[in-house]
Order: C-alpha cells, then sequence, then structure tokens
C-alpha cells in the first residue's frame, strides 16, 4: 500500500531550497497588509485577460508514495499566445540591487505552478515571470524566463526527490519507533496503586477525542502514568504528537527522565525539550540580525544538514545536545529547536507554546487540527498563567517619554505618543475614590490611537536601528502590538481597568476567566489530560481549563499507609491580618514542638515575608541550638540549590522558614528523612488586590462562588501543595502541623483529600506534643 503525502509548493520550495541568513529582526506588522495590497494592486493592472490567485494541484505516484502538491499562483494569463505564470515578490530590498539571480526559490515557486499548469494542460513551454514590488516607492521591476515543459518537470522531480530523503527520514524512523511502541511494557515491575487506572484513563480518554482531569497525590507517578498511554496511541497510529506542558523547569526534567526510562527498556521515540530563546541564545544578548550574529549569517545555508545529523543520531534532545550542534553547525540554537520540534514525536515545553497567543507553536497551531496530545503537569499553575497569557497592560511614562523624545526630530511621532499620553491622564475622570477605574467594555478609542501610533512608528523603527533609544521604543512597539491582539479576543470574559501606580497610570485588558480561549486551543488537538496533586474542587478546575460538559475527571486516593501521616490543626489561633500581631510567640511555640517530637528537617510556611520574618526573629531567639534557615525574597537559582543542599540526612534538628505558594512550596523533591514535616500558617489565600476583587465580582454575578474562585480555591491549593512537600514515596513518613482556625469549617473541609480525613485537633501545646510523640514512637 502505497504511503500518501501531502505538501504545499511554498513549503516544498522552502524546506529544500532555503538558503542565506536568519532575520527576526523588526519588518513591521502592517507589512503583510501593504504585501497583499500590493498584490492586487499588481493584479488588477492587467486586465481582464489575468486571472488572479488559481488553486493548482497536481496528485502523481512515485516510487512508493502517492503524492499531492498543491499551491496557489499569483496570477496566470496569455501574452502573445504564450502562457505566463505571473509570481509577485514584494520588498523594502533597493530594486537596483535586485538582479535576476537574486533569489532561487522566488523562482523555483514559479517553476513549479508552470509545470502543474503546463502539465494539467497539456502545454509544451511556458513563462515564468517574476514580479518585484517595492513597498515604500511602489517601483517595480520584472523578470522573465521561458522554459520548456521538459525541464519544468526535471526540476519538480529533483525537488520532490530532495523532498522524499527527508520523508523517507521520517517513514523510516516512524515504523522504528512504532516497532519499539509494540514491544513496549510498562517500565516498572509492578503499578503503584493508582497507576493502572490513571494510565487506563488516559488511553481511553486519548482513543475517545475527550479531555481528563486528574487529582492524583504525590508520588503515585502520574508523568509516567499519562506518558506511557499516549506513548503507546503514537505506536498505534491514534495520536500524532505529544506535547508534555509544564510550569517549571524541575517537572520537565521528570517528564524526561520518564523517557529515558522507557528508552532504557528499548523504546525509540524523538523527544526534544524546548528551552526559550533568551535561555538558550548563545550570544550575550539576543540580536538576530545576521550583521550581529554569526549564527544567524548564513543559517539557512547549514541548517537541513545540522538537523539531518541530529535526526540520524540522537533520539533525546536536550537544551545542552542543541547547543552543541548549534555551534558544531554554526546556526541558530532556537531555530534549530523549533525546526527539531517538526520532526519530535514528544514535545516537552513551557505552557505558553501552546496555549500563549504571542509565542505558541505557529506552525503546528495555526493550520487544520491535528491528532495531537496534551499533556498539561502541574495543571493547577495554569489558570493564573492563562490570565496572565491574555492579559496586557499599558504604563502611561513611556509616552510621555517618547513625546519629549521625538519632539524635535519626529513631530508626527511625538504627536502620536502626546495623544495616547493625554488619554491617558484623561482616564482619571473615570477614577472612584480610591484612584481606579473599572469598565466592562473596552475603550475603542484608545486601540485607534495605538493603531495610529503603530502605523507612524514602524517606518522611523525600520530606517533607525541605530538609534540609542531602539531598543526600549521597539519594546514599546511591541507592547502595542500585544495590545492590539488581546483586544481582538476581548469579549464578556474580560474587563478594562485603569489605575494610579506610584507616579504613574496603568491601564489594562485583564482577562477573568481563560475558559473558552483555553478550550478553542484544545480544539486543536485530539485530547488533552490536566493532572496534579492539587486540582481541588476538580469541577472548578475542569470548568476554568476549558473543559467541556462531556470531559472525563478522576480523583484518585492516595496509595500511601496513612499510618505514615500525622496531620494535626491549631484550630485556636487566627492568622488574619487584623490577629496576627497577636500570634507570633504562639507560633513559634507550636514550631518548636513539632521540632521536637524528633530530630530531622522541617519546614514552616507563611503566607508573607513581613509574617515569616516576625516568626522568625522569635523562634531564632528562643531556639539558639536548632539550625534555621529564611528565604529571601528574590533569590538567583544557585542561591535556591544552596537553600536545598541545607536538607541533608544528617540526624539534626533544621528549621527552614519560607513563603507559602513560593518556589519551596511547591515542585522540589525532598524524599526520606530530607524532609519529615511541614507547618503551614494560614489558609494560603491570595493578597486582597484590586484584581482578585475583580474576579471575585465577576464570579459572583455569574454563580455566586466569587469568593472560592478568587481567593479560597487558589488559597488552599498552595496548602495542599505545601503539605504535598512531606509524603512523596511509600516509605517516607512524617507530620503535616495546619494553623488556622478556619481549616476546620464544613467550607475547608470539604477540600481535604480523602486521607487528610485523619487529623487531630491541636486544641493545646501539650495535646500536640503527646501526638507526635505517639506518632514517632
Amino acid at each position: 500500500m502505497k504511503k500518501e503525502i501531502k505538501v504545499s509548493v511554498r513549503n516544498l520550495v522552502e524546506f529544500v531550497l532555503r538558503s542565506g541568513d536568519l532575520d527576526t529582526s523588526f519588518m513591521g506588522s502592517s507589512r503583510a497588509v501593504e504585501g497583499t495590497r500590493a498584490h492586487t494592486k499588481i493584479q488588477n493592472s492587467y486586465g481582464d485577460e489575468y486571472n488572479k490567485e488559481v488553486t493548482l494541484k497536481q496528485s502523481f505516484q512515485y516510487e512508493d508514495f502517492n503524492i499531492t502538491v498543491e499551491g496557489r499562483a499569483d496570477g496566470i494569463f496569455k501574452e502573445n499566445e504564450k502562457t505566463v505564470i505571473d509570481e509577485i515578490k514584494t520588498t523594502t530590498t533597493a530594486l537596483d540591487s535586485i538582479d535576476e539571480d537574486y533569489n532561487e526559490m522566488h523562482w523555483a515557486q514559479g517553476k513549479c505552478y508552470a509545470y502543474i499548469y503546463g502539465k494539467l494542460n497539456h502545454l509544451d513551454d511556458l513563462d515564468v515571470n517574476l514580479t518585484y514590488y517595492h513597498l515604500d516607492t511602489e517601483e517595480m521591476k520584472k523578470f522573465r524566463r521561458s522554459f520548456f515543459i521538459e525541464e519544468l518537470e526535471s526540476f519538480f522531480y529533483f525537488l520532490i526527490d530532495r523532498y522524499l530523503k527527508w520523508i523517507c527520514l521520517t517513514l523510516d524512523w516512524t515504523n522504528t519507533r512504532d516497532d519499539s511502541i509494540r514491544k513496549l511494557n510498562f517500565p516498572y515491575d509492578a503499578y503503584r496503586k493508582g497507576q493502572r487506572e490513571l494510565a487506563v484513563a488516559t488511553y481511553n480518554t486519548i482513543l475517545d477525542e475527550k479531555n481528563l482531569f486528574v487529582q492524583a497525590p504525590t508520588g503515585i507517578g502520574k508523568t509516567i502514568s499519562t506518558l506511557f498511554p499516549s506513548i503507546k496511541s503514537l505506536g498505534e497510529g491514534i495520536g500524532y504528537k505529544i506535547f508534555y506542558l509544564t510550569a517549571k523547569t524541575i517537572t520537565r526534567q521528570v517528564a524526561l527522565d520518564s523517557i529515558e526510562n522507557m528508552k532504557s527498556k528499548g523504546l525509540r521515540i524523538k523527544t526534544i525539550v524546548l528551552t526559550a530563546k533568551e535561555k538558550i541564545c548563545l550570544n550575550d544578548e539576543v540580536n538576530c540580525d545576521p550583521n550581529c550574529c554569526s549564527y544567524a549569517k548564513g543559517h539557512y545555508d547549514r541548517v537541513n544538514e545540522a538537523i539531518m545529523e541530529i535526526l540520524e543520531n540522537k533520539d533525546i534532545i536536550t537544551r545542552e545536545l542543541v547547543e552543541y550542534y548549534a555551534k558544531m553547525y554554526n546556526v541558530c540554537p532556537f531555530e534549530l529547536s523549533l525546526d527539531l520540534c517538526i520532526f519530535a514525536d514528544c514535545i516537552i515545553c513551557d505552557y505558553n507554546y501552546v496555549f500563549d497567543p504571542m509565542v505558541s507553536l505557529k506552525r503546528f497551531f495555526q493550520e487544520e487540527r491535528e491528532d495531537f496530545i496534551f499533556l498539561v503537569d502541574e495543571a493547577h499553575n495554569l489558570v493564573d498563567r492563562a490570565r496572565d497569557m491574555y492579559s496586557i497592560e499599558i504604563y502611561k511614562k513611556p509616552f510621555l517619554e517618547y513625546k519629549k523624545y521625538f519632539k524635535e526630530s519626529e513631530r508626527g511621532l511625538s504627536k502620536a505618543f502626546g495623544k495616547i499620553n493625554s488619554f491617558m491622564l484623561g482616564t482619571k475622570k473615570w477614577y472612584n475614590d480610591e484612584n481606579y477605574f473599572v469598565r466592562k467594555e473596552g475603550i475603542d478609542e484608545i486601540i485607534l490611537l495605538i493603531e495610529r501610533l503603530m502605523k507612524k512608528l514602524e517606518p522611523w523603527l525600520l530606517e533607525n536601528k541605530e538609534d540609542e533609544k531602539y531598543k526600549e521604543i521597539l519594546d514599546v512597539y511591541f507592547s502595542l502590538v500585544g495590545f492590539v491582539k488581546i483586544w481582538d479576543i476581548y469579549d464578556e470574559k474580560f474587563i478594562t481597568y485603569g489605575e494610579k501606580v506610584d507616579e504613574d497610570i496603568k491601564l489594562k485588558l485583564f482577562c477573568l476567566d481563560p475558559s473558552h480561549l483555553l478550550s478553542e486551543t484544545l480544539k486543536k488537538g485530539r485530547s488533552a489530560v490536566f493532572f496534579s496533586a492539587t486540582l481541588t474542587p476538580l469541577e472548578y478546575f475542569k470548568e476554568i481549563l476549558g473543559g467541556a460538559e462531556e470531559d472525563y475527571t478522576m480523583k484518585i486516593p492516595s496509595p500511601f499507609d496513612e499510618k505514615n501521616l500525622s496531620l494535626s490543626i491549631a484550630e485556636h489561633i487566627s492568622t488574619r491580618y487584623k490577629d496576627r500581631g497577636n500570634s507570633y510567640l504562639d507560633i513559634a511555640k507550636y514550631i518548636e514542638t513539632v521540632a521536637e517530637g524528633k530530630k530531622g528537617n522541617y519546614f514552616v510556611f507563611f503566607p508573607s515575608y513581613v509574617y515569616m520574618e516576625k516568626v522568625y526573629e522569635i523562634f531564632k531567639e528562643r531556639n539558639e541550638n536548632i539550625n534555621t534557615i529564611i528565604q529571601s525574597s528574590s533569590m538567583e537559582e544557585s542561591e535556591k540549590e544552596d537553600f536545598l543542599k541545607e536538607f541533608q540526612d544528617d540526624n539534626k534538628t533544621r528549621v527552614a522558614f519560607a513563603v507559602l505558594g513560593g518556589i519551596f512550596s511547591e515542585g522540589i523533591d525532598l524524599t526520606g528523612d530530607k524532609l519529615i514535616g511541614a507547618i503551614i500558617v494560614g489558609v494560603g489565600l491570595p493578597q486582597i488586590c484590586l484584581e482578585r476583587n475583580i474576579i471575585r465580582n465577576y464570579f459572583d454575578e455569574k454563580n455566586k462562588l466569587g469568593y472560592e474562585y478568587a481567593y479560597m480555591y487558589p488559597g488552599m491549593n498552595k496548602v495542599l501543595q505545601a503539605a504535598g512537600r512531606v509524603i512523596r514515596t511509600e516509605k517516607d513518613k512524617g507530620v503535616v502541623l495546619l494553623i488556622d482556625d478556619r481549616f476546620t469549617t464544613y467550607k475547608y473541609k470539604k477540600l481535604f483529600p480523602k486521607e487528610w480525613m485523619i487529623y487531630k485537633k491541636a486544641r493545646n501545646l501539650e495535646n500536640l506534643k503527646r501526638r507526635i510523640e505517639e506518632f514517632w514512637e
């Protein structure tokens, strides 16, 4: 049975013949629109005999393939009884520097269209007309060549042969991969409790083309239980490509370790870890101008060779490996990794490469739906991340600054900056007594002013790349592009607000409910599995993460012995903001009681730095014999690593003070005796602020659950994450103390996982001490 291959003329030509420099420097967002207008202008100049935008398709058998090549010619017309294929290219390059051999790919597209048209219409020879149109001067330059159909056919099959080299590589790899997948068994001797159920549910979800929302406890092995069935579906032709999506680098490593584990059992699967451009760039700063970057200069002359080398020799493609080959072949590592994603079976990357409209992988998500499988790790993080992705803000100060900067040199630009500055000043008339305003509807006027400024700014950005303020002004331009892009998706799930921020004014398009936008992205794939230890309550996450009514939910109980956890609640202490000053000493005493139960390492989590520091000072003064460490407000990666290195199994007592919801309350793995206890102060409520209250008001109107959606559920997720640091494996044993009188109320107990229902009330210090002693004995 012959393999079916479909390819567009453009992709065929670009992939086989691409050459020259990589240049992602500023081109102007309006250039595409101007290019379309230029095409129309040239097409209309020919008269009625000119057929524009002609769709062409050629299907044929070649070797072991049924191949379909299709595309759309800019124009076809007859001149002196000769058929002419017109290929139009817009440019900002001076026409004097463009000769007949300026770009081989431009002729190649025209020749492909000429061959397909000639073959379909039984023509012996055709002309290709190549028209260059300068966007600024509106001048044109034309070249024409004549070709016999035999020449065109020879060139066409030259491209097909070169392209099939990649297709054959892909198909041979698919056979190798699928054969290894068929032989692959679950990589561990036995399933942990709950793992088989999760694996089966994941496979059936993919089979049924649905989404699955899973709450499963820490330590069950969620990563392998979702990856394994997803990989099995690839081998059976059900799934096409896996996106393993994470919020943190550390969880990316867990996924990679799982792939490596399966590889050691015989699995062959192309996997790439996608790293942000800013992190993987080999230069001191990101600048993709080929005049400044040797990796961009001639990138396309070398990149295909680099891709082939990697694909023929490597299955697991890490950041370090991409950097190694980028240096070897002198190509851009980020662009190399994007090209490798096309051939990868599994892409491990941040959420934003799928969901963020600014940076999502357009090569995958602009076309029709594909059988993509999205595995969303630590999915509770996606709610606020999605709000950030679909929100945008601008500040007044830059508009005033650049109004003054351009006052003498560019009066038109200065005026355009000034109008936005004046508009934002004028928003003060909408302020309430607390110096902010909130509007359900957007503000059309600011969008018009922004679009006018962008139009005036683009020519300046194209012509003034050496200006001392260029980079800062370019950043302002891109913030305006983002503002307009978010405006285009603005609906009733958004709010517009403005507020005074120090001596500045902020204007924000704020996404309150990202569910619809997330669901639209999910439709680009086949299935998604959202999983976390703290997806509580499940129905809330299913709703706000874009799940449909018919999608599945699953809650897996902890597989660990309940006797391994001692959970106590100090319900007589209030940690509400107004009561905190009276609680410092009591909390210090409760920390002491827990730490005295057994020598080992303990974490104490607080709702704020100030609260943490007050208790820390008292605790340290009272307990000079206990090693203490405290999280600082801005820690570098190396400082974070040094902090965690303190957690040694050395039979000493060590108490670490940290912030709830911070870098140490989730995503870290301290197994065994490296961590034997956690004390959590407060219910984790996000700080009361304008945005949280706007969210609260929105959901109060929608479903009467505003407080829960804005404060309670996000707060409780922080608590659950922090408590989850203690029991990581079936051998772990430890204590958790919750300090707050709200924990024993009905609303909070309803959010407790099943294994927490063993909790005991710590009515006083003696009561807690006795219980902890009994637990450790």
